[in-house]
């Protein structure tokens, strides 16, 4: 069975890649979940992050943005102290408490998150059909347009590189490679 040329064998990245990445998610809890993991990537590794999502999930309340938009000094410090097995960037945690804020902020204008970032493409993912990983771009006219709305509406970690993970991971954008076996069920 054919995989895209990044994932490695580990049964965790596999597991996300063959059940997860690509896949059109519409649930704003989800959505929330990839922002903060993707803005926590930047610098590092998917693997990396990959295997600290256990940890994230904990420490960052079960990705519930209003609580996370909660989350006062004594929370980042809390976050901080190594009580949980995440990045500890003391830029990149008070970041995620501030995108959960203007995360919640966009569900009240639009309706939901999944409203907001789905209009950008219509409702509908956008599909490439890229034969290698030397096709495949670091970034978009679309992650490009979607950033600086996003960084307008008081987010950050979400440059147009972070944002192009993003989409791809949360099935904005489809691109595993032709020759992968999750092409077919997804496009």
């Amino acid at each position: 069975m054919e995989r895209c040329g990044w994932v490695n064998q580990d049964p965790l990245y596999l597991q996300y890649h063959d059940c997860e990445w690509g896949v059109p998610v519409y649930d704003d809890s989800t959505l929330f979940e990839f922002l903060i993991l993707e803005g926590a990537q930047a610098g590092l590794s998917w693997y990396t992050i990959l295997k600290k999502r256990e940890g994230y999930r904990l420490a960052f309340a079960n990705f519930d943005p209003q609580v996370v938009a909660d989350f006062s000094d004594e929370d980042v410090e809390r976050l901080l102290g190594g009580e949980y097995d995440i990045v500890r960037n003391r830029l990149k945690i008070r970041s995620a408490i501030g995108n959960a804020r203007a995360f919640c902020d966009i569900q009240v204008k639009h309706g939901s998150f999944s409203n907001y970032l789905w209009s950008f493409v219509d409702g509908r993912p956008q599909i490439n059909h890229w034969t290698s990983l030397d096709q495949v771009p670091a970034e978009t006219e679309l992650s490009q347009a979607i950033s600086k709305e996003l960084r307008r509406t008081g987010l950050r970690f979400v440059g147009p590189t972070i944002l192009y993970s993003y989409l791809q991971a949360v099935g904005v954008v489809m691109d595993h490679l032709t020759t992968c076996f999750r092409y077919r069920a997804l496009s």
